[in-house]
């Protein structure tokens, strides 16, 4: 039986979407961290390079983690014909609903505290469309500059090479290439903190659960 004051729970996402949610999360801790060092190298440290291997290690943990980024990519758009539901809606905001338009704005004034917030059992209209343009499509750019760049290394006899090499050539130079790589970095890092603001509001000022959900699967309401 649901606790006072609480209406039944509502299974959300399943333990598919959970595992991705925090395993992506800290790969783009990772990546962001291990990013910035590589565009804003720590300064100098005394004694043997080869010992040290700072930068190595820090390029090293870039890369695999760029690896488990672009790997859980997949897998998120996998998820979507195996579990079904809501899952979704992180690549397609409903906008074709009629009352889509209204929720958008409703959501806007709640977050600027000039409304009451509305009970949503996936992604809210103004949440499907910022984590589309704020964490999708800068993913997928991370994805493609990130392996083109990895491709000039690998040599043009590489499968990287193959695959990703024509970025280079379109984007024109490699330093316009690694410019979208970092913006769109910058652009998730935003993403980022702003996520964790919300989910953690949410979860206080609004009629439902938030960080919880992503952990058991399943959203609460309360009066």
């Amino acid at each position: 039986m649901p606790e006072k004051g609480m209406l039944p729970p509502v299974m959300v996402y399943g333990p598919g979407v959970r595992i991705w949610h925090w395993l992506n999360a800290l790969a783009v801790v990772v990546l962001g961290v291990t990013g910035y060092f590589i565009g804003m190298p720590p300064p100098s440290v005394i004694g043997d390079t080869s010992t040290l291997y700072v930068m190595g290690w820090i390029r090293f943990y870039h890369l695999a983690f760029g690896y488990v980024f672009a790997l859980l990519a997949i897998m998120r758009l996998w998820l979507v014909f195996v579990e079904g539901g809501v899952t979704l809606q992180l690549y397609v905001p409903a906008i074709w609903r009629r009352d889509w338009l209204d929720g958008f704005i409703r959501q806007i004034k709640w977050n600027l505290l000039m409304a009451k917030p509305l009970r949503y059992v996936g992604l809210n209209p103004l949440g499907s469309v910022t984590m589309l343009t704020m964490f999708v499509i800068p993913g997928a750019v991370m994805i493609l500059t990130g392996f083109a760049m990895y491709a000039e290394v690998a040599g043009h006899d590489s499968w990287q090479y193959f695959l990703f090499g024509w970025l280079t050539m379109l984007f024109g130079n490699t330093l316009d290439l690694h410019l979208f790589h970092r913006l769109a970095m910058w652009v998730m890092m935003w993403f980022v903190m702003v996520h964790v603001y919300i989910a953690v509001r949410e979860d206080i000022l609004s009629r439902q659960t938030v960080i919880s959900t992503m952990l058991s699967g399943e959203r609460q309401f309360r009066d």
